[in-house]
């Protein structure tokens, strides 16, 4: 896979059907369905991209956020803790600013994924 990086700090596929072939499990893609994550249109800010995972910006709430490719909302903890842990590395390379991990799968409940939020101080 040849990634194209697009500033000193993002990746994307350099083709559309390497996003596909990135992205797409196969059982999903033999289904049929559709999955905003499965896609992963790399509309926004790409850090990290790997067989496992991608890290990008959220187009939703512009925080970073890790995405299992694997199209599941429940990983088993071994898998949770590297997918934390890639985003915890983008995080300490790109960002300079206190976070917290939230899982809560807010608008797209069936495909895990994790946002690295602001921790705010009062």
């Amino acid at each position: 896979m040849r990634l194209v990086r697009t500033s000193p700090k993002s990746v994307r596929p350099s083709t559309q059907s390497e996003l596909c072939s990135l992205v797409c499990d196969d059982w999903f893609v033999m289904q049929g369905a559709h999955c905003e994550l499965c896609e992963a249109a790399p509309l926004t800010q790409w850090y990290h991209s790997d067989d496992e995972c991608w890290v990008a910006e959220c187009e939703s709430c512009f925080v970073p956020m890790v995405v299992w490719r694997h199209h599941d909302p429940v990983p088993d903890e071994v898998t949770k803790a590297r997918l934390w842990a890639r985003l915890d590395e983008v995080m300490g390379e790109s960002f300079a600013f206190e976070y917290y991990i939230d899982d809560n799968l807010r608008s797209i409940p069936d495909h895990y994924h994790a946002h690295a939020r602001r921790r705010l101080r009062f």
